[in-house]
């Protein structure tokens, strides 16, 4: 383990203490939609989010969710050596479908005896009681994470990005996954307009006091055709500088309990799409400044929070 795993409770080293190999995510589209983007809450979806919903549109060329496992499985165990994977039904809301269509796309995906469980990605207002039922039946045998975009915990943000619903939905909806005993992953964009540092840190304790179980940290950057680049353009929203950016994710993480899974530190956009910043290119750099600034600090996830137990 590296020196930055050692200062954060890192993804891969979860899963190797649960399943004693090494595990991958196979990101996976099942070719649902959103809410926020059929009409139903809106039509246009969040402002920084790009037409695919963060995916890849595999289903829409026509590779079916089996294809889209079988292949991840072999180009992950040829890069990563990996010998279990998770599926990460990762673009727009994978909840938000009829209760037989996502059984049907659940069970699709753990039917291969090497995976060992799944992440839904969804939003906070696309989950009830079945969906959380039909999750849980899951949990005898597989692992469930339910990741909940929330992106900030102020509504007043929230309003602004056009997230469609409010920090009480998103509360609500984490309560009662949590009662039923699976994972919860929460979404945080930071660098979002009109936030600083007080208000990550507010977001930070906003999730220690629910008791989240995983967090995914994501840089604001700009992609094209989106409602976030036409404020960028005409001078309404500036990117945060790499360095900024890197203070905010080390201000976050002293904040969250160092039993939760920090799963993502940053974003990772696609260069032909992205506006800016350029530097969100070079992943590699931004965690080894996000390294030395917890060394310089001399500090570790949780190191400011009251307690490591909620």
């Amino acid at each position: 383990m590296n020196t930055l795993a050692r200062r954060y409770t890192d993804l891969n080293s979860y899963y190797r203490s649960t399943f004693g190999c090494r595990v991958q995510k196979i990101a996976v589209d099942a070719g649902l939609t959103c809410p926020n983007r059929d009409g139903t809450i809106a039509s246009d979806g969040c402002i920084y989010c790009n037409a695919l919903g963060s995916g890849t549109g595999a289903l829409a060329r026509g590779l079916s969710i089996s294809e889209q496992i079988s292949r991840g499985k072999i180009h992950l165990a040829r890069r990563y050596k990996a010998k279990k994977f998770m599926v990460y039904f990762q673009s727009f809301s994978n909840t938000y479908a009829p209760l037989p269509d996502l059984k049907k796309i659940y069970d699709e995906a753990l039917k291969f005896p090497e995976v060992v469980g799944m992440s839904i990605g969804t939003r906070p207002d696309c989950v009830d009681d079945p969906v959380l039922d039909l999750l849980k039946s899951y949990t005898p045998e597989k692992l469930v994470w339910v990741e909940y975009g929330l992106q900030s915990a102020h509504d007043a943000t929230l309003a602004l990005i056009n997230r469609g619903h409010d920090v009480q939905c998103f509360a609500e909806a984490v309560c009662n996954t949590r009662k039923r005993g699976l994972k919860t992953c929460a979404h945080v964009i930071i660098g979002l307009p009109g936030e600083g540092r007080s208000h990550v840190i507010k977001t930070a304790e906003f999730l220690t006091g629910l008791g989240i179980d995983g967090v995914k940290l994501h840089l604001l950057y700009v992609i094209r055709g989106t409602g976030l680049a036409n404020l960028h353009k005409n001078g309404t929203y500036q990117c945060l500088e790499q360095d900024a950016y890197v203070d905010l994710v080390c201000d976050f993480l002293e904040r969250i309990p160092d039993r939760v899974i920090i799963q993502r530190l940053t974003g990772d956009p696609h260069a032909h799409e992205l506006v800016a910043p350029q530097w969100s290119l070079d992943r590699n750099e931004t965690f080894a400044r996000i390294n030395r600034e917890l060394e310089k600090r001399g500090s570790r996830q949780g190191c400011r929070t009251r307690t490591d137990r909620v």
